[in-house]
């Protein structure tokens, strides 16, 4: 009986030795601490409507360069609003700074979207002088 035991707790012990092997959920291959990662992959995602927004705050500006474009990694997220629950819509607010040749600053803009690439609602907030 002794013996029976002993085989038994033997290997019961040995079944607890196995250790679990954790896999790094994501992996990060970019130039960036992950957080700053996954903040310009869902700007960068999204410039579509950003883009669309832009052209439309400035089609009246008869001062206002053709070529204006504005960059993911300058944008800032003011706030991002979960909608309908976890992993359904969020409404994502940006805070976007075209300019135009070689970053030449022209105006900040505070654009809303949401995570299925529609435009919600932009506002201008700042325009530059041309130089």
């Amino acid at each position: 009986m002794r013996r029976i035991n002993f085989i038994f707790i033997l290997m019961l012990s040995l079944t607890n030795l196995d250790t679990n092997h954790y896999a790094n959920a994501v992996i990060n291959e970019a130039d960036t601490k992950l957080c700053d990662t996954f903040k310009y992959a869902l700007i960068s995602s999204l410039r579509e409507p950003v883009d669309e927004a832009v052209a439309e705050i400035y089609k009246d500006d008869k001062e206002a360069p053709e070529n204006l474009v504005w960059a993911s990694y300058d944008a800032e997220i003011l706030k991002v609003n979960q909608l309908y629950g976890v992993g359904g819509v969020y409404e994502i607010t940006l805070k976007v700074y075209p300019y135009y040749d070689a970053h030449m600053s022209y105006g900040v803009d505070e654009v809303v979207i949401n995570t299925n690439g529609d435009l919600i609602s932009y506002k201008h907030l700042k325009t530059y002088p041309l130089y």
